[in-house]
């Protein structure tokens, strides 16, 4: 099994696609319960990044993602695959972790580390502009988190990131600097730098962010890319799980 860790003491790590059960176009370490992959298999997989971190499988939690900025705060695990629909999860439960599926979106974990406050945050360019990232370190604070870190880990970066109007637009409505944010691609077409996106808004907010500088969708003996699979017409595909312990 391999997986990739920031600089944060707290127990945490971005899991790869190598290490698991699943077959076919899910294979291997596919962990996304919402997909077609035979659920057998991703129960077997998320049970195998469970072990990793010495907790109980029902004690990796997840969410039904929506690409917006609700953030739940968790004080008790819920059924398997019968998480709330919201984006981002934060805890100061110990035994609980918190883990986020994607393929290209930003798996953003957070940690107050001497208070042992953990967040994560699913962060889609959608996500990251509705304020997903803000709301997740509101959360935390609200639990009495006061020095919060984060890392960005694996997705999609920017030479990948091909993007049209519809993207770009919304982005400069909000702020038109964000433009530095964008490089020109094909005629009506720019390259978005997602992580870097991330991490201003991250420092805008008073948090230290860290960027993992893997590229799921050039990577792919590592990463499940949604971008990748788009681009080649291909069917369904698995996802990675990205997961921090309180």
């Amino acid at each position: 099994m391999k997986y990739f860790r920031g600089e944060l003491s707290t127990p945490h790590g971005f899991f790869t696609r190598q290490g698991g059960v699943s077959t076919g176009p899910f294979a291997n370490l596919n962990c996304s319960l919402s997909g077609a992959d035979d659920p057998a298999n991703v129960r077997h997989n998320r049970a195998l990044v469970a072990a990793q971190f010495d907790i109980a499988p029902e004690c990796l939690l997840g969410l039904r993602q929506v690409h917006g900025a609700e953030v739940v705060t968790v004080s008790a695990p819920w059924a398997v695959g019968a998480g709330p629909a919201a984006d981002a999860m934060v805890t100061s439960t110990a035994g609980i972790a918190l883990g986020i599926i994607t393929a290209d979106c930003a798996p953003v974990l957070f940690a107050d580390e001497t208070r042992r406050i953990v967040g994560a945050a699913h962060a889609g360019w959608r996500g990251a502009l509705a304020g997903v990232l803000e709301a997740t370190a509101e959360a935390m604070r609200a639990l009495g988190a006061q020095t919060i870190r984060a890392v960005i880990g694996p997705c999609i970066q920017q030479p990948s990131y091909e993007v049209s109007a519809d993207l770009r637009g919304p982005v400069l409505a909000r702020d038109s600097d964000d433009a530095r944010f964008f490089t020109p691609g094909r005629p009506e077409r720019w390259h978005f730098d997602l992580p870097g996106y991330c991490a201003a808004r991250l420092r805008a907010a008073g948090i230290a962010p860290e960027i993992l500088p893997h590229d799921t969708c050039a990577e792919e003996q590592d990463f499940f890319s949604h971008r990748r699979r788009t681009l080649r017409g291909e069917g369904a595909i698995g996802h990675q799980i990205s997961v921090i312990c309180a």
